[in-house]
Order: structure tokens, then C-alpha cells, then sequence
């Protein structure tokens, strides 16, 4: 039987033709660091990220006006600095309900994608 050893990457969409609306949010506000997508790829359109072991595939599609739970979830030393920063930003910050042995909020990226946030009290 094959295991799961973990999760590879999470794919998040935006608009089609918006990648430099994404780098300006995912890499320049959040400071990401982009990485190359294949060249097979590349005709599709969108931008891949590294995060930590993980990476974020960003793609372009028609988008509808569905907000629902699918999300990102950004671990952060710091959380209340990227609340901050977020804040600043114009962004609406949304109260998640809590979770024991962690502080988390959410807000929607500039396409609708439901973006968490969350910091884990390592010591518990």
C-alpha cells in the first residue's frame, strides 16, 4: 500500500491576465519567493511560489463569486505583525473560531481566496 508522506503543494486561483496584481501581493506584501514554473506549463498562465517545503501554485481561470471554506493556511512566528501589516494594507481581518494552542485570523487576497494565517504555541 502507498502512504501519503505529505502534502506537495496548494493551488489558489485568480483571474485570468492578473499575475502581476498576484506578485505584487504574494511576493511583494507577503514576501513570497517566486519560483519558475515548467516551461510546459507556462502557457497557462499564473505563478508558483516556494513556502518553506511547500509550494503555492497560483492559476488563472474564469473566476465565479463563490467565497467558501477552500483556503491557504500560513503558519507565522508573528502573528500579530502580519496582522498589523495586513491591517495597513486595507485588509479586512477576519476572526477565526479558536483552536487550542494557536492564534489564527483570515482575510480574502485581492481575487477572493481565503487566506488563514496562524500562529502555533510550540511550548504547549
Amino acid at each position: 500500500m502507498t502512504k501519503i508522506r505529505g502534502i506537495d503543494h496548494v493551488q489558489i486561483c485568480i483571474p485570468i491576465g492578473e499575475e502581476e496584481k498576484a506578485r505584487n501581493f504574494y511576493g511583494g506584501l507577503l514576501g513570497l519567493q517566486e519560483i519558475e514554473k515548467p516551461d510546459t506549463l507556462k502557457a497557462n498562465g499564473g505563478v508558483w511560489y516556494q513556502v518553506g517545503d511547500l509550494e503555492l501554485h497560483i492559476g488563472t481561470e474564469k473566476m465565479n463569486q463563490e467565497k467558501g471554506k477552500r483556503h491557504v493556511a500560513f503558519r507565522v512566528d508573528d502573528i500579530q505583525a502580519m496582522r498589523t501589516l495586513l491591517e495597513n494594507h486595507g485588509f479586512t481581518i477576519n476572526e477565526e473560531k479558536p483552536i487550542p494552542g494557536a492564534e489564527r485570523f483570515s482575510i480574502r487576497d485581492p481575487f477572493g481566496n481565503r487566506m488563514e494565517f496562524i500562529s502555533r504555541n510550540t511550548s504547549i
